[in-house]
């Protein structure tokens, strides 16, 4: 045992690996062929030479790159597809993965020996196959919609995902990156977005023109408006002064007319009582006075030397006579 132990090889897994026991013989092994136990990372082993062999698989996050400069392989390596409409697109491709630590048994009898056998025999091959088939179904506009990209690519990483489950690969991602057209189509679709383009950047020169026309008609409205407004204020001004000036003119012509009517019914009034007995007193009365410190002449009036008298009585009523015949 000291000699057989003594010629025993040791295996060591990294920090992010795990280890896989191989019997070729079945003698101290529960079977013979690939053992169902996973050795954790970082532990050292023993097994006798010859007739064990142990295998180790990276478990930690992996990148299988698929570009048209920097790849795994060591020369363009993008993935080549046609759209719905004809078109041939180039794309670059980065699908991350990792291996299931428990399925490493699984991924040594059914696939291959290492991290790298399994990338290039299984993941490479079936994410080439899923990924192109999803990105068949997109048409040349899709491509440059960054929307139905991420679209796509989350729909081919659920179907790669469902495809590598079964061996043990847990598919994390899938991340499209640039896109290439054939040159001639390159151009094309350059052309038409610069003339997409000049035809938003018209509709947008249109519409500000629109709007700023808008704009200037609700000046010109608000303008007529305000000097509609400021007409009627001083035509309403007007109308007022004019109707102050009416009432006022009209109570001065009413003042006057009562005025005139109270002088002439005074008038009246007065002429009234002249007319009667109070009034040839005061005629007497005013005649008298007129006569007062006059000089009165008697002249000799008919035949002989007889003296006339003055009967102011007389000259009233004569007064008062000729007043009505006058009127």
């Amino acid at each position: 045992m000291a000699l057989f132990a003594s010629g025993c090889a040791s295996h060591t897994t990294a920090e992010t690996e795990v280890g896989v026991l191989v019997c070729t013989v079945g003698l101290g092994c529960a079977t013979k062929g690939v053992q169902k136990e996973v050795y954790p990372p970082g532990s050292t082993n023993f097994f006798a030479p010859f007739i064990r062999d142990f295998y180790t698989f990276d478990t930690k996050t992996q990148n299988l790159r698929m570009s048209a400069t920097v790849t795994d392989q060591g020369g363009a390596d993008d993935l080549q597809f046609k759209t719905t409409d004809g078109s041939d697109v180039s794309m670059d491709v980065t699908v991350v993965w990792n291996v299931d630590p428990s399925q490493a048994p699984l991924l040594l009898e059914t696939v291959g020996k290492s991290t790298d056998e399994v990338r290039e025999k299984l993941i490479r091959p079936m994410a080439r196959t899923h990924v192109r088939d999803v990105l068949n179904e997109l048409d040349s506009e899709s491509i440059y919609n960054a929307d139905k990209r991420f679209q796509k690519a989350e729909e081919a990483r659920t179907r790669l995902a469902a495809t590598l489950a079964p061996y043990g690969i847990l598919v994390s991602q899938v991340i499209l990156h640039e896109h290439r057209f054939t040159p001639e189509y390159e151009k094309i679709i350059h052309d038409r977005k610069l003339a997409e383009q000049r035809a938003e950047q018209l509709k947008s020169e249109s519409e500000a023109a629109q709007q700023e026309a808008i704009r200037d008609l609700e000046a010109a409205r608000g303008k007529v408006a305000a000097d509609i407004a400021a007409a009627q204020g001083e035509l309403a001004q007007w109308k007022l002064a004019a109707d102050g000036a009416y009432y006022q003119q009209q109570q001065n012509a009413d003042a006057i007319v009562a005025e005139r009517q109270a002088k002439a019914q005074a008038i009246a009034k007065r002429n009234e009582a002249l007319r009667g007995a109070g009034g040839r007193a005061m005629v007497k009365l005013k005649i008298a006075e007129a006569l007062a410190d006059k000089h009165i002449l008697m002249l000799p009036g008919g035949s002989g030397m007889g003296v006339n008298r003055l009967d102011v009585n007389k000259l009233v009523e004569w007064t008062f006579a000729q007043q009505e015949a006058a009127q």
